[in-house]
């Protein structure tokens, strides 16, 4: 029981503070890989949700970087990056906390 929690919480953080990565594309692969190999559905879930976070940065980045030409999309990238650097450490430390719990990011999209 004490090692299905061990590893249950080990692969919820790694999902989950992948997205600290966001620049590289091993931040994408982290979790996917995580939701593919992993017989854990808790664990599987925390790395969707990851996934579901790694798409909605993505595409409002682009939205937001699109805008920059009218000069509002600055101010919507620098609150992007604030949101990229602050939800995921919440989402660690509820993993932390009760890895048997999914942590839902708040205003996502949810895709997969």
């Amino acid at each position: 029981m004490e090692d299905t929690l061990t590893r249950r919480k080990l692969l919820a953080a790694i999902s989950h503070g992948s997205v600290l990565l966001t620049a590289t594309l091993v931040s994408w692969a982290i979790p996917l890989v995580v939701y593919l190999i992993s017989e854990d559905a808790i664990a599987k879930d925390h790395a969707k949700e990851a996934l579901n976070f790694h798409i909605n940065i993505a595409f409002w980045g682009f939205i937001f970087g699109i805008l920059t030409g009218v000069l509002i999309g600055w101010a919507f990238l620098a609150a992007l990056g604030l949101i990229t650097i602050i939800f995921p450490i919440i989402a660690l430390l509820s993993v932390f906390n009760d890895p048997d719990k999914v942590y839902r990011y708040p205003l996502i999209y949810r895709l997969l």
